[in-house]
């Protein structure tokens, strides 16, 4: 027999230091399968997402699933129930994905059916590709106004991708004005799925609900997995509980997992006992077990945040899987910032509430930084601009934190003289002019679908934002989709913005990096009276940096508010200054208590002021407010 040998980890978790138990040990620890509790057949398990552009009404879907089916009283019933986040709630959008476990009995027959609801902005999309590797099926939501939008067909071509059975779904039929034919017609020419058995709904009233639950069991396939088989759970979600450790949200894709069970984390390479598991129905409630093809979650006391990894597969300790499930793509992380927190105290804070972010969102990463303006701090990944919006605001109201937020950059690319290839997020980390052979921007391919009457307007932004044309598809008579390839800087910032307001709201727009290539980029520094400030360096292209530096220098001069010295704002591309605001001294009028009298009085005075001022000049610190960080981000002329 081999020789087993445990150590107590941090958290009470167990971690094995010796060889692996022999096949003898495995035959007499094993519990008897009549031991077990009876669960549910398989064949009568559904799991779906909720899949649709933003605004298109999944999560009022959803709580209309809930409600007909039984799961949430009228008293319980309210808008947006999945989204529990005080962010969510505020701005009205779904942010995290939420899985919930319903039972609906079908001509005399019970089901169990998994549903996640999903976010539709285009910087949550990965939220969306996890949600759907752990479904057999997908319902793709359509505004009978609005019609198929950019995120529609994305969303869309990932669950077709997925090799899912996507169900598309007419929502809001109940409006006003509708526009249904054409938008049957714009889901098969646009996205290459049959209409004739589509179903129309209303989450707002509850039309339909009944047929969506009719069709999800009948047209969605049941999951493929063995009871039998050695357990194989993916881990597609986690967060942390101050009491109770990480909670693990997984889909049992093989076997069983049980209450008292001892699990093995392949990816982590950790083992650790179960506490406690269960589903949401909607809120957490235990069980005993949970079997192929159902979704819940795991705990195991575990306390360190590293020990779990979204991806990673959870295994039976004693008998493991042959082999780990795929998992998921990292995610690319294409628009960086630096967090700092206003007081320095609070660092240790900070690192361990980013931790918390990260195991919480995927698709969120941090590294440790220094600022010789700002101290000590954090360097963040994001994959958009709202996602970076998100995290800000989810550090200030979940963990109180006061945060300092820098210019945020997209990832560049440098080619050194000698070849090396270099990855830059933050500015400051570009080489000296002399080094760099080759300095390459992050290139994104462009869709956006649009009223036709505004093909005009949106040509010249892009042409305006460097960006190359490549096609034009009419999706109808009134509505178009402009394909463009256009840099990632000129997109993340404020594109979608100016979309909108060209477009009056209908325009929508996605995109997705294709890769680097070569541009005229520039480091364009920040002096603040005189000396470099590195959290408001950008980089830029050159034909662009005067224009930005005018920007920068005005916007800086309106938010920094005036000392008792004279500040000059500088923009320089190196050591030639290009751009020049100045901040005039707050001047106190010493001579008026001078009322007449010889003049020598007031001339000593306003000396003895000169002298002050020259050395408070030499000094004294200037105070840089939050909103100065973000001032370059403007690209208009007047910095607005």
């Amino acid at each position: 027999m081999a020789i087993l040998g445990f150590r107590r980890a941090t958290g009470g978790a167990i971690g094995v230091f010796r060889a692996r138990p022999g096949p003898e040990t495995v035959n007499r620890r094993r519990l008897p399968a009549r031991t077990l509790p009876p669960m549910f057949d398989t064949r009568n398990i559904r799991n779906f997402s909720i899949v649709a552009h933003i605004d298109h009404g999944k999560s009022t879907l959803a709580d209309q699933l809930l409600l007909q089916s039984g799961a949430i009283s009228e008293r319980e019933f309210k808008e947006q129930l999945l989204d529990d986040l005080k962010v969510e709630r505020e701005r009205g959008i779904t942010v995290k994905a939420r899985a919930v476990a319903i039972n609906y009995e079908l001509d005399g027959q019970k089901y169990e059916i998994n549903f996640i609801d999903t976010p539709g902005h285009v910087d949550f999309h990965y939220e969306v590709s996890r949600s759907l590797a752990a479904c057999e099926g997908a319902l793709l939501l359509v505004d009978a106004f609005q019609g198929v939008q950019a995120q529609t067909v994305a969303n869309a071509y990932a669950a077709i991708n997925a090799d899912l059975e996507v169900i598309p779904v007419v929502n809001k039929v109940d409006l006003p004005v509708t526009r249904i034919p054409e938008v049957l017609e714009e889901i098969e020419t646009v996205v290459g799925l049959d209409t004739t058995n589509v179903l129309k709904t209303s989450g707002k009233s509850g039309i339909g609900v009944k047929d969506c639950l009719r069709a999800i069991i009948e047209r969605i396939p049941a999951p493929k997995g063995s009871v039998d088989s050695p357990l194989q759970a993916l881990v597609f979600d986690s967060k942390y509980d101050t009491y109770r450790g990480v909670i693990t949200y997984i889909r049992v894709m093989e076997g069983r997992v049980q209450k008292g069970q001892k699990i093995y984390f392949m990816k982590g390479g950790t083992a650790h006992e179960v506490l406690e598991l269960g589903q949401f129905r909607p809120n957490m409630v235990s069980c005993d077990d949970l079997s192929a093809g159902q979704v819940g979650y795991i705990i195991c006391g575990i306390k360190e945040l590293g020990s779990v990894h979204v991806g990673d597969t959870v295994t039976d300790y004693l008998h493991r899987a042959p082999q780990a499930l795929p998992g998921y793509e990292v995610p690319q992380q294409m628009v960086f910032c630096g967090m700092y927190p206003v007081d320095a105290t609070d660092f240790e804070h900070l690192r361990e509430e980013l931790q918390k972010m990260s195991l919480n969102d995927a698709s969120f990463s941090f590294a440790p930084d220094t600022s010789d303006a700002l101290g000590f701090g954090f360097r963040c990944g994001f994959l958009g601009m709202l996602h970076m919006e998100i995290i800000q605001q989810r550090l200030e109201q979940e963990a109180d934190v006061d945060l300092i937020q820098t210019a945020p950059n997209v990832t560049y690319q440098i080619v050194k003289t000698d070849g090396e290839i270099l990855q830059v997020d933050n500015p400051q980390e570009v080489p000296d002019v002399g080094s760099i052979d080759e300095f390459r921007e992050p290139i994104a391919k462009v869709h956006f679908i649009l009223p036709s009457d505004k093909i005009g307007p949106i040509m010249q932004l892009s042409a305006d934002r460097r960006g190359t044309y490549l096609t034009t598809e009419y999706l109808g008579p009134n509505r178009v989709q402009l394909v463009y390839e256009l840099p990632l800087a000129e997109i993340v910032f404020d594109m979608y913005d100016k979309l909108k307001s060209i477009t009056q709201g209908y325009g929508t727009m996605n995109y997705e990096v294709i890769g680097f290539r070569p541009a005229d980029l520039v480091k364009m520094d920040i002096l603040v009276k005189g000396e470099k400030v590195d959290a408001l360096a950008v980089i830029v292209h050159r034909t662009q940096a005067e224009r930005r530096g005018r920007a920068v220098c005005k916007k800086l001069k309106e938010e920094i508010s005036r000392h008792q010295f004279e500040i000059p704002l500088q923009a320089a591309l190196g050591a030639r200054v290009i751009a020049r605001e100045t901040i005039s001294a707050v001047r106190k009028d010493v001579t008026a208590k001078c009322y007449g009298g010889d003049i020598s009085r007031k001339r000593k005075l306003l000396e003895k002021q000169k002298e002050g001022k020259k050395r408070m000049k030499q000094f004294g610190a200037v105070e840089i407010p939050q909103k100065a960080f973000l001032a370059v981000l403007s690209t208009s002329e007047d910095g607005d």
